[in-house]
């Protein structure tokens, strides 16, 4: 595969109806790197998502994926150009086994596949040893675990991460930031698109504050840790390098 991204954005537009949310977002997810997108409630985050993901229709501007452009394609044909996503809340099949919810998403053949159902469970031990509960009996943090498996089973050529913190206790988002802080080591592209500052700070590699639906500021996580009155100014919040 040619090329040093994974992910391009440029320019993109789109909306509900004559309500347009995103205004011309550009950014960028290089190979092997993670990139969050922070945001307040009502900035244009879940459009932006279901906009690549093919849910929204774009009205301008260009999707790319490893190069390939995916504009105006519908969910099942993004997926199969390799962006896949981890929704929020989970979304797992609670009635069914771990390993039945893995098998659903692995790939007919394994031999074809960088992610197996058995690198899975070397990534995460929890689940390995679980693996024939049923995902209603896990905790949140094992659901989302799972839900991470279930996206890495596609093979992705770049992960959405929608809010992977949502209701879980922080010390179960630690738990979860170090999952994927392991996962980036492993060379993960990703969009990671939170509200928790920390579990973003801890993860990624770039930071992306979305602003009444565009980029507002973009820069490395060590500027974004180290300058406290970006997050002030453009997501209302205070953060501390603690």
């Amino acid at each position: 595969m040619t090329g040093t991204n994974a992910l391009e954005v440029t320019g993109l537009r789109s909306g509900y109806g004559d309500a347009q949310v995103l205004h011309g977002v550009d950014l960028t997810v290089p190979r092997g790197s993670v990139v969050a997108v922070l945001g307040r409630n009502g900035m244009g985050k879940t459009t932006l998502m279901h906009t690549l993901t093919g849910l929204v229709r774009s009205t301008a501007g260009e999707v790319r994926i490893g190069g390939r452009v995916v504009t105006g394609l519908k969910a099942h044909e993004v997926a199969r150009h390799g962006l896949r996503i981890v929704p929020q809340g989970r979304r797992v099949f609670t009635s069914l086994t771990v390993e039945e919810n893995l098998l659903i998403s692995a790939k007919r053949d394994a031999s074809e596949a960088a992610w197996t159902i058995e690198r899975v469970y070397d990534a995460f031990p929890s689940l390995a040893a679980r693996r024939a509960h049923r995902a209603d009996k896990l905790s949140g943090g094992e659901q989302e675990m799972l839900a991470l498996a279930r996206g890495l089973l596609g093979d992705p050529e770049v992960l959405l991460l929608d809010e992977p913190s949502d209701g879980l206790a922080p010390r179960v988002v630690q738990s979860v930031g170090e999952a994927l802080a392991g996962l980036r080591k492993e060379g993960l592209s990703a969009l990671l698109v939170e509200q928790n500052l920390h579990l973003a700070v801890a993860v990624a590699d770039e930071i992306c504050c979305l602003v009444r639906g565009r980029i507002a500021w973009r820069g490395t996580t060590d500027e974004f840790r180290h300058s406290p009155e970006i997050a002030s100014e453009h997501l209302g919040v205070g953060i501390t390098t603690a």
